[in-house]
């Protein structure tokens, strides 16, 4: 297997050897090279740092003794030199010690000499396959962000500043963030946010559904797994913590999984280790985890539902994201903001809403929070026809919560009256042959006007 049968790479990776042992230099370079690799070596700390300033490298192997430079001092140098350098220590002296030391200070990596070239070969590849799982991870965020409105934390609701200023301080720090509240509050977009201000922020932002998945699925899922370790386990699959190397993990509605799954979790807290399903080598990630639920914890667990040890090992920093109905300061503002995304999408002028309508929306108690309101809003963009949006192009739910009185009298033409009136009618009855007769036109007079109407 060759590097470039494992990842769809434009150019050929390169490589960085430093190591003071010549023999060693030549082997590294003979194995790279003979997997598509294009090599640099070098024998010292000073050489490896001038080297990199001229030259971008994708990879480095790393000898942890360089003379009088200790290669765990020289590794965050390299890395604050080329961030997204992916580093694998390689040493005679191989301890557990050194190795989450050198895992801690940024290498993706460890191998002890003597090692073979199909060790060198099995370390790329697995390197290859977890930098390819994390451009597939940012291609899917990219598709993503087409398809849903952009990010918007601006904001009017006081309670919604102080969420925001703890979630600002937390980014600062490597601490656990549990961001509890009920569905739709935009968990979601705070755990993205945090990620965006954090010293994490060019890494990746992985997110994991908890409750998708059945207990097995999840575990793969999230730790990866071997060739053969269950049906349909074809070949050996880096997980999402391994994809989030560097960056931070989100867990959403972590209070589904399983108790036997809460134990390997909690393990990865505190060790940052794991094992993939069906494999017995221990692995490291570095890897800052957010987690968010929508249950009543504390109830899960009096009941055995969830262990105690791990929601205080994710409950660190607890944010409760207030509901839509405890921000109504921000309730026209965010309608305001789906209208034109989903007028922009449908390819209309976007809309404007009545007075009863932005009087319906503030009256709803909105149980479905944010998300609700975006689908409500989405909805009223693709069926309602008229340019002013009405109570009754939401659902009934919402519609009946309308209280402003009629528009008639107000500041506007007796053609945009007409106008309205016979959108409105158009938009609730199903043939135009009926419209007509309610409108007291006739049907090829309600057909041109309209089609004007829909013009403008």
């Amino acid at each position: 297997m060759t590097l470039s049968s494992l990842a769809p790479q434009t150019r050929a990776w390169e490589v960085l050897v430093i190591d003071d042992e010549k023999n060693i230099r030549v082997t590294l370079a003979t194995c790279l090279e003979g997997m598509g690799c294009n090599v640099t070596a070098v024998s010292s700390a000073e050489a490896a740092l001038a080297t990199l300033g001229r030259q971008a490298f994708d990879l480095a192997f790393l000898d942890l003794r360089l003379g009088e430079m200790n290669g765990l001092e020289l590794l965050p140098q390299l890395l604050a030199e080329s961030p997204n350098l992916a580093i694998v220590v390689i040493t005679a002296y191989a301890t557990f010690d050194t190795a989450v030391a050198a895992i801690k200070r940024g290498a993706k990596d460890y191998l002890p000499k003597p090692f073979t070239p199909a060790q060198i070969r099995h370390v790329v590849e697995q390197l290859t396959e977890r930098r390819e799982l994390t451009r597939r991870v940012l291609d899917l965020e990219g598709q993503l962000r087409e398809v849903v409105p952009e990010v918007d934390l601006e904001t009017d609701a006081p309670k919604m500043h102080a969420v925001l200023d703890v979630i600002v301080r937390a980014a600062k720090s490597e601490a656990t963030v549990f961001l509890r509240g009920e569905n739709g509050t935009g968990k979601g977009v705070l755990a993205r946010f945090l990620h965006t201000q954090s010293a994490r922020a060019s890494g990746p932002f992985v997110v994991v559904n908890c409750p998708t998945l059945s207990e097995e699925l999840l575990a793969s899922e999230l730790f990866g797994h071997a060739k053969g370790a269950f049906t349909g386990a074809i070949r050996d699959q880096a997980g999402r913590v391994e994809a989030a190397q560097g960056g931070t993990l989100f867990l959403d509605e972590i209070g589904e999984i399983s108790p036997g799954l809460q134990a390997k979790l909690l393990r990865f807290l505190q060790e940052k280790q794991f094992e993939r399903v069906g494999e017995n080598k221990t692995r490291h990630a570095d890897v800052r985890v957010l987690a968010a639920t929508n249950r009543d914890i504390e109830t899960d667990v009096k009941t055995g539902r969830f262990r105690e040890d791990l929601l205080y090992r994710l409950n660190v920093i607890e944010v409760r994201t207030p509901p839509l109905r405890e921000r109504p300061e921000d309730i026209l503002r965010l309608a305001q903001r789906f209208l034109a995304f989903f007028a922009r999408s449908a390819g209309r002028p976007t809309p404007e809403l009545s007075k009863a309508a932005e009087a319906a929306l503030l009256a709803y108690p909105w149980p479905g929070n944010v998300r609700e309101l975006r689908n409500a809003i989405e909805r009223a963009v693709i069926l309602w026809p008229a340019q002013v949006v009405e109570p009754q192009a939401f659902p009934e739910s919402i519609a009946s919560h309308a209280t402003a009185g009629p528009r008639l009298g107000g500041d506007f033409s007796l053609e945009t009256i007409e106008r309205e009136h016979m959108m409105q009618v158009l938009a609730r009855i199903p043939t135009l042959e009926e419209a007509a007769r309610i409108l007291g036109v006739d049907s090829s007079t309600l057909w041109r006007k309209r089609k004007k109407y829909e013009g403008e």
